[in-house]
């Protein structure tokens, strides 16, 4: 059995919570945080189409 750490997780929209799903007729991205550039965040495609903000976990990073 896999320990819990080594268990892959879909990623997660880091504006709205929702699961940012592969294969999507409209894809989400992914990035470094402009700022730290320590953590990856994702954006599903509702919110990248309406810019909706995002704020980085680590650093506080807020951005379009």
């Amino acid at each position: 059995m896999a320990s819990e750490s080594s268990v892959a997780r879909p990623p997660v929209c880091s504006s709205c919570g929702r699961l940012v799903v592969p294969l999507e007729k409209e894809v989400g991205v992914h990035f470094r945080c402009p700022n730290c550039g320590e953590v990856i965040i994702w954006r599903c495609p509702k919110c990248r189409k309406q810019s909706k903000p995002y704020r980085c976990p680590r650093c506080g990073f807020e951005g379009p």
